[in-house]
């Protein structure tokens, strides 16, 4: 009996044992143990990062990597044979007596990756490899700080507090990130994107993609490049830190709270961006996109010139300076830049002009000590005729450029002063020089003046009649189409059009994908094995020569991720064909009204398509290199990559505007969708910012409901879509709207705030719809305070089904998925 207890109790014992070892994370690794591919890991001591074999989403094959321990979502920060995959689950890891880290195959001698620590000696004192709590991946000396090898040393993609970007200059170790190939491959190679700190004259960081330099930031003035660079300018949530020193120049900071989740990335697109881990929604929060519009390109506007994101348009020589190319600058080509009016001169005085709220330009040359004057720089600069600017910074006194000035952009809210080199007669006029030169220069001033009012009416004269050959077209007379539109028009190739008959066999029905106020749809392959989507114009589409070359002129200038993209256009005759990349999910309608295939749509998906959408509206509207008012924004319009990501498609509508977010115009033809269009612009042709808001307003209650605004219907009464949920957000009863395919939708709070959201954007008067960017900080904000939304426009619907034409004198009915023209009068 005794025996039988004493059994019984350390079988007990050694089981709570057992399960205590169990409990207890490891976090450290030495030379006598491995770590298999088999759901072993290490874990950091505060239990906030892991270490083990992972595959990338969509992948098969293994790495070893390191990802947060307390997010919902794997998360991989780095990852160690990133270039060497194992193919199956027979990896394994160890380090060596060494100190050497290495991940073989089980059974087998080869190794696949190591860590090539050459700096190590032939015997180092008992190493152990741990994991840190800061996600530093070490090999230390035995119980010591001594780190023999450390994964901070050797960053990836990601940057985490801790973590640099920039040099140590004792050894000129670099440290800087890479793009993955792919969200599956986290291999690198000539096309992936860099992002490191250059420390030739001013310090900058350089975003590449292979050899070509894709973005610049400011130069390092001692406070911030240019405005900030790795984090937004909220201290609270994350707080930059720059070491300059006589050992090391790098670039890194940390979070403003220990509850803090962050991470920087430069992705696979070459966008480099900051994400802070949302608790409440369970996703990552995208904070700061450091390439903040288009004048983020690098060089975009060419040497000498200055881009201003809120200008139209948004390049423009300095003060001086003229085009180079003239004839580009029209066509609104800005890549040869702009050259001196009069070249300088060192036989006659020269000045500077001062330019503020500046992006320094590249090419900065340090110049003196730090504590050097303002006067003392300027004084040194003139001295040198190849002194072209110079300016003032905090950390390193004076800084002066040669040859031209390049990459330059005006910061509304921030910025630096440069001054540049003029001749002292541009800058204060010239002297008199006696009655023979005042008369040569009365002459010159009265030719100049005849030969610009000569310019003027030739340019008018091509303008009115351009407008006149257009008109035209409306009217529906034939044009030489490839006259009106060749490829000096054009940023975009022209394709033969046997190309494209032979791709999408010649038209065939089979390969129709679907249709459009344009016209219809197909699929085709190109001979090099690109899918492509091609839009061919029907002749009583209603939309004629305009709208055409609208939307090949305009699309061809935007870039965004939310945006589809124009590859070309093919022009024969009658024929007028849009070439677009191929979207495998083709139009967001064709789910969301679908009973079957919307129910693939939960509600994790259905809010990233919303927030892609006002991302791509807001870029339309503020950020784009034409802003632009889309006019015809619908569930058709909104294209689904392979991921599911919304791009906006159709700009044949589209119209530039060059005033602030509450300019309005006004037109006779009233052009759009009804069930979309805002009330000021169906009944008055009135049109804004807010006319898009508008629409985007209905596209987020279609979403959501899975109901068509227009085609809507309540046995209990006569409202549209529009109607039915303000009506029944009045009543404390909005997610009776919410789709019932969505089983569950989850965190339901966003749901509704989606919801108010939506019915803020639709109401009556455009004064009182937000604006994209409030729009989109809305969405995104975890707890915003928002106003109760008033009426909407069109909230009952059957009023507005017939619609007077003035042009016909008729009333007509128009359907929701109908394109329309009205022609109120000329």
């Amino acid at each position: 009996m005794k025996t039988l207890k004493t059994t019984i109790f350390f079988f007990f014992f050694f089981l709570l044992v057992s399960l205590f070892y169990q409990s207890v994370s490891v976090d450290t690794l030495a030379p006598d143990q491995s770590l298999l591919d088999n759901n072993e890991t290490l874990v950091s001591s505060g239990q906030s990062f892991v270490l083990g074999f992972f595959s990338p989403l969509g992948s098969e094959n293994r790495y070893v990597g390191i990802w947060f321990k307390n997010v919902a979502q794997q998360t991989v920060i780095w990852v160690a044979n990133n270039n060497n995959p194992i193919s199956n689950s027979s990896g394994v890891l160890r380090v060596t007596a060494r100190g050497e880290i290495t991940i073989g195959l089980i059974n087998q001698t080869e190794i696949i990756w190591s860590s090539n620590s050459s700096s190590l000696s032939a015997a180092a004192s008992n190493p152990v490899l741990q994991l840190l709590e800061n996600g530093n991946l070490v090999v230390r000396e035995g119980d010591g700080d001594n780190y023999l090898w450390q994964s901070f040393d050797y960053p990836r993609d990601t940057l985490i507090p801790g973590m640099k970007l920039g040099w140590d200059l004792r050894t000129r170790k670099e440290w800087f990130i890479t793009s993955w190939k792919s969200m599956q491959d986290p291999s690198t190679g000539d096309s992936s994107y860099t992002y490191r700190l250059d420390i030739h004259g001013l310090p900058t960081l350089i975003l590449r993609q292979g050899s070509n330099i894709q973005y610049r930031s400011g130069p390092w003035d001692g406070l911030h490049f240019g405005r900030y660079a790795i984090s937004t300018p909220n201290s609270q949530v994350v707080k930059p830190i720059m070491v300059y020193d006589d050992e090391n120049l790098y670039y890194t900071y940390e979070n403003g709270e220990k509850s803090v989740i962050s991470r920087f990335v430069v992705n696979q697109t070459g966008m480099i961006k900051l994400y802070i881990w949302s608790q409440d929604q369970t996703r990552w929060t995208d904070i700061a996109t450091i390439q903040s519009d288009t004048c983020d390109t690098y060089k975009y506007c060419g040497s000498n010139s200055l881009c201003n994101i809120n200008n139209q348009p948004l390049c423009q020589c300095l003060d001086g300076f003229e085009p180079r190319n003239p004839r580009d600058w029209e066509r609104f080509q800005w890549s040869e830049g702009c050259a001196r009016k009069v070249p300088l001169d060192c036989s006659e005085p020269h000045g500077f002009m001062t330019v503020s709220g500046m992006k320094l330009p590249e090419g900065s040359q340090v110049l003196g000590e730090k504590t050097m004057s303002v006067a003392d720089c300027k004084a040194s600069c003139l001295r040198n005729c190849s002194c072209i600017a110079y300016a003032s910074t905090v950390a390193n006194g004076c800084v002066v450029w040669y040859g031209d000035l390049l990459d330059m952009r005006v910061y509304y809210d921030d910025g630096q002063e440069l001054y540049v080199r003029r001749l002292a007669s541009d800058l204060v006029g010239s002297s008199k020089k006696g009655n023979k030169t005042a008369v040569v220069a009365s002459v010159s001033v009265i030719s100049g003046l005849f030969l610009l009012a000569l310019i003027t009416w030739y340019g008018f004269h091509v303008r009115s009649s351009r407008r006149r050959r257009e008109a035209e077209e409306f009217e529906g007379q034939n044009q030489d189409n490839k006259q009106d539109i060749g490829e000096e028009d054009l940023e975009l190739p022209l394709y033969d059009f046997n190309t494209i008959s032979t791709a999408t066999s010649d038209f065939s029905f089979a390969n129709k994908i679907g249709e459009g106020g344009f016209g219809p749809v197909y699929k085709g392959v190109l001979p090099t094995g690109q899918e492509i989507a091609v839009k061919r114009q029907a002749k009583d589409s209603g939309q004629g020569l305009v709208e055409f070359k609208n939307e090949v002129i305009l699309i061809a200038k935007l870039q965004h991720r939310n945006l589809v993209r124009l590859l070309g256009c093919c022009i024969l005759r009658d024929e007028k064909l849009l070439v677009y990349e191929y979207m495998p999910n083709k139009s967001l309608e064709l789910f969301i009204f679908d009973k079957t295939k919307r129910g693939m749509l939960d509600w994790r998906k259905r809010f990233n398509i919303i927030e892609g959408i006002a991302r791509g509206l807001l870029y339309l509207h503020r950020d784009s290199r034409l802003r632009i008012i889309h006019r015809d924004l619908k569930l058709s319009n909104i294209l689904l990559d392979n991921e599911m990501n919304p791009k906006i498609s159709d700009f044949g509508l589209a119209r530039t505007f060059g005033g602030g977010e509450h300019h309005q115009e006004s037109t006779k033809r009233i052009m759009g969708t009804y069930g979309y269009m805002s009330p000021e612009y169906a009944m008055n042709g009135l049109f804004s910012v807010k006319s898009d808001v508008f629409s985007f307003g209905v596209l987020v209650l279609e979403i959501i409901s899975g109901q068509k605004n227009r085609t809507f219907h309540h046995p209990d009464h006569d409202l549209s879509l529009l109607g039915h949920a303000w009506k029944l957000f009045n009543e404390g009863k909005a997610m009776e709207v919410v789709d019932e395919c969505m089983e569950s939708p989850d965190p339901a709070a966003q749901v509704l705030k989606c919801i108010h959201v939506g019915l803020l954007c639709v109401q009556d008067r455009p004064e009182d719809r937000p604006t994209m960017s409030t729009t989109l900080f809305m969405l995104e904000s975890d707890t915003p305070l928002l106003p109760d939304p008033k009426q909407p426009g069109f909230h009952s619907e059957r009023h507005v089904a017939e619609t007077y034409s003035s042009s016909t004198g008729k009333m007509s009915h128009v359907s929701n998925d109908a394109t329309v023209t009205l022609l109120q009068g000329r």
